[in-house]
């Protein structure tokens, strides 16, 4: 045993990164399974339809904001924890709760039990879907310094990609029995508590010391790769840190509030049928996911601000326009440029709280900054359901969030690096100029 301990600690030495790209197909597999949460508006559309519940737009969105409601409480604890504990513990956790919290919803039969769809699907569920998520992010970056931009895209672009198999998948357990759509929990719950134990269990932080081989940091462009390592409370004195969670916090908003009606937007304005709308969320996930990884690579050559710019810029035109897609290509179009920039912000924000912060305690970071994505997942679909109502308002609806995300252009215009960070940086930069010469 000690001398494959010595083998295995010998080759670490030689390759220190020998591995590491392992780690990202396990964390795949457990954001796949996580991330099914965005396929909801399958249920949402068939829990206004099934008889036994007959639920109200703002009634069948509730087990969905509740969810990204706990995911913050989740994230803050997981991403805590995950410091002092390690990744794999923390994401096996996670992985268990979020499926129990899937399974228990199936036993929710008719509306008179809607709250036990928002206890096991909102509640445990989104509180194990934060403790879990936060992990990979966190355990990535660490292993990966060189690539930072790309490897945030891919940690949370499984998260993106969760609905592309499920929602189809639900919508087929949903046909089987229309009457009680929410049956489709239990054999979904169980193959997420499969992909999320198999991923988990190969988690781990590099060891003490850990550096890539040929890698220093950049000493131009827009990333910052040194300075200040921030512990979670010294972040929290920064205004920085606010203006980056309000930043995340209505780039979801504007995002999430047509996830949350994609199924009843592109039936209603597009004409796509009950199982064509379903196929087209599962299609958009890809965007979401890619989007995680697309904006993250953008990032790192236009800047973090910049890419944020974009991001709710084109997702306020086409909110503005979505009303208006008649035609199914036009609404596919625009849904597709949504969901990416939704999914964009989730992949450059925790690299742009480890170049506003630091790496060290990323995880608690990023933890506590994931309030922006429980505030707006709350805010996007209640504001959305509430203006479109029975009447079908849709164009007074999606012109109110189009506005919320151009407000977020302001707040990219304002948001610099901490002091200590651009000191670092300007360091950098001099001695590069005094080697130059």
């Amino acid at each position: 045993m000690a001398t494959d301990d010595t083998t295995m600690s010998t080759t670490h030495e030689q390759n220190p990164t020998q591995g590491r790209w392992w780690l990202v197909a396990a964390a795949l597999l457990l954001q796949f399974s996580i991330g099914a949460v965005y396929a909801w508006s399958v249920f949402s559309k068939a829990l206004t339809s099934a008889e036994p519940f007959q639920l109200s737009k703002v009634e069948a969105s509730l087990p969905f904001v509740v969810t990204i409601g706990m995911i913050f409480i989740g994230t803050y604890t997981g991403g805590r924890l995950q410091d002092k504990r390690g990744p794999r513990p923390v994401a096996l956790i996670g992985g268990v709760i979020y499926a129990v919290g899937v399974i228990l919803a199936s036993f929710s039969q008719d509306r008179s039990q809607l709250w036990l769809l928002v206890l096991g699907y909102g509640v445990i569920s989104g509180f194990g879907l934060g403790f879990a998520y936060i992990v990979p992010i966190a355990m990535l970056q660490k292993w990966f310094p060189d690539k930072r931009g790309l490897i945030t895209g891919l940690a949370v672009g499984g998260f993106g990609f969760g609905a592309v198999l499920t929602s189809p998948i639900a919508q087929r357990l949903i046909d089987s029995n229309k009457d009680v759509p929410t049956k489709a929990f239990l054999p979904l719950g169980i193959g997420y508590l499969i992909l999320s134990l198999i991923g988990a269990s190969f988690f781990r932080n590099p060891p003490s010391g850990y550096q890539v081989p040929g890698f220093t940091p950049a000493t131009s462009g827009p990333v910052v790769e040194s300075g200040k390592d921030y512990t979670e409370t010294e972040a929290l004195h920064t205004r920085q840190w606010y203006l980056l969670m309000s930043i995340l916090a209505l780039n979801v908003t504007a995002g999430i509030a047509l996830i949350s009606q994609a199924a009843a937007t592109a039936t209603d304005i597009a004409g796509y049928t009950t199982a064509g709308a379903a196929a087209l969320v599962g299609v958009l996930a890809v965007f979401n996911g890619g989007g995680r990884i697309f904006w993250a690579v953008v990032s790192n050559y236009t800047g973090r601000m910049p890419a944020f710019a974009g991001m709710l810029g084109l997702q306020g035109i086409c909110l503005l326009l979505i009303p208006h897609a008649r035609n199914a290509a036009l609404f596919f179009i625009l849904a597709a440029v949504i969901y990416l920039c939704y999914g964009g912000g989730f992949g450059t924000m925790p690299a742009t709280a480890g170049d506003y912060f630091g790496l060290r305690h990323a995880g608690a970071i990023y933890g506590l900054m994931i309030l922006g994505w429980s505030l707006g997942g709350i805010v996007g679909p209640l504001v959305i359901s509430a203006l479109i109502g029975g009447e079908k308002n849709y164009t007074g609806a999606y012109t109110v969030i189009a506005l919320i995300a151009i407000v977020g252009i302001g707040l990219t215009a304002i948001t610099k690096l901490p002091r200590t960070r651009q000191i670092a940086r300007e360091g950098r930069l001099g001695r590069g100029a005094a080697k130059a010469t």
